[in-house]
């Protein structure tokens, strides 16, 4: 059985980040309303790192699409 590559306390903030996104409560760092699923998903993982839950590092050089 392989490791879990997020701990459970790091998809709990993700899941957190989604419904404040939902109820329309989410900012991101500049300060405007995040409306994409994907950012929410970004903002929780980049808060689960920084509170030092089990995240793989972030990817470098990826493209936007």
């Amino acid at each position: 059985m392989a490791a879990r590559k997020y701990s459970k306390a790091a998809s709990k903030k993700v899941s957190k980040t989604i419904h404040e996104r939902k109820k329309g409560t989410l900012e991101s760092g500049s300060g405007a309303k995040v409306k994409s699923r994907k950012q929410a998903i970004a903002i929780g993982l980049s808060q689960a790192r920084k509170a030092g839950k089990k995240v793989p590092a972030k990817k470098s050089g990826s493209k936007s699409k």
